[in-house]
């Protein structure tokens, strides 16, 4: 008798192909019976690097109409989040969708309620919640180790980075936004977390897209998803740089994000200031602790994990018992949120009170 759980793997991208899949791949637990994007050729190149995956096809509906699949992987891009995980949700199916739940609040929140009323599970790839680093950051804080915790600062900023420029990732009808949405739903939901889920009270924002409004003459060194580019004839109509300011129930929030400065710097990190001591996150990487009594660096010795295999092995141990994790779109929900009150404050331009 066969014990694993099948699934399907919808979108053949970067993330299914970087993350999704190598871990799929390597779980014993797990049958991947399909692999499906709309480009015959990606879906055929996945089941040929995945030999575990039995059948590449084009059309998702296949994999929810098969009985035997009990969930699937939404990894299409941001804009077919809603539509492809509702048709799973309606087919029976649990769903694990990569992030951002969809282009806006209202829709996640649709997705959420669906979810609930189907008694499935929907969990989303806030994949920053499973990284070592993250976890013990929440552990120390509830802890008290940095005493009161009132300020969190937060820098997502790169030289000269929009990521393929003029296809989906700056067309905001696509992607939902620019760089907020797609670098600082991670920064923002990670700080959610380690918090402890805190009440939203305000928010304040300024957007910017001033660095390639001719996308033409637009200049870089390096370009993410450069093979989806359209300088010539593509759209750009998102932000390129964020600033903002939050007041939670907790502490307060502030963050400047940008794809593309004048400043040939990575200034990727996160800095958490309490009363007894303060702690500076690199993202993706480790953190130090700088304590306020002893005057002492501490930069702690621990090994991390791949968050992707564990925030996949947390989806289909969820799927099996029912039991809603860290990841399950009812706690990922205050993200969205908190994003559309941010991009509603930049095109209002005040203050707004939730």
């Amino acid at each position: 008798m066969d014990n694993r759980m099948t699934v399907a793997v919808i979108g053949c991208g970067r993330i299914a192909n970087g993350a999704h899949l190598p871990v799929l791949q390597s779980f014993d637990n797990v049958r991947i019976k399909y692999v499906c994007d709309l480009i015959p050729e990606k879906a055929e190149k996945a089941k040929e690097a995945f030999p575990k995956a039995e059948r590449a096809i084009t059309d998702h509906k296949i994999a929810l109409s098969d009985p035997e699949v009990g969930a699937v992987f939404v990894l299409t891009p941001n804009y077919s989040h809603y539509e492809v995980t509702m048709d799973a949700l309606r087919a029976g199916k649990h769903v694990f969708c990569e992030k951002p739940v969809t282009v806006n609040y209202a829709l996640s929140a649709e997705m959420a309620a669906e979810a609930d009323r189907l008694g499935r599970i929907l969990n989303i790839g806030v994949c920053n919640r499973f990284h070592r680093s993250v976890e013990m950051l929440k552990e120390l804080n509830e802890q008290g180790r940095f005493g009161k915790l009132y300020h969190v600062y937060c820098s997502f900023r790169s030289f000269r980075s929009i990521p393929g420029l003029g296809g989906a990732f700056t067309t905001k009808a696509q992607s939902g936004g620019g760089v907020l949405i797609d670098w600082g739903i991670h920064f923002l939901d990670l700080i959610l977390y380690i918090l402890g889920d805190p009440v939203i009270q305000t928010a304040t924002c300024d957007s910017y897209r001033e660095m390639a409004k001719d996308m033409r003459s637009y200049k870089y060194t390096g370009m993410w998803a450069e093979d989806t580019a359209d300088t010539e004839h593509g759209t750009n109509d998102v932000d390129d740089l964020i600033t903002g300011h939050i007041r939670t129930d907790k502490s307060s929030i502030s963050f400047n994000g940008a794809w593309a400065q004048n400043i040939d710097k990575n200034e990727m990190f996160i800095d958490f200031l309490g009363d007894k001591a303060g702690a500076r996150l690199t993202y993706g990487g480790k953190f130090e602790i700088y304590d306020g009594q002893t005057l002492q660096t501490i930069r702690p010795e621990y090994d991390i994990p791949d968050m992707y295999a564990l925030e996949d092995e947390a989806f289909i141990e969820s799927v099996k018992t029912g039991v809603k994790n860290r990841s399950n779109i009812d706690r990922v929900l205050n993200s969205m949120l908190l994003l559309d009150t941010l991009y509603r404050s930049a095109v209002e331009k005040r203050e707004i009170v939730l």
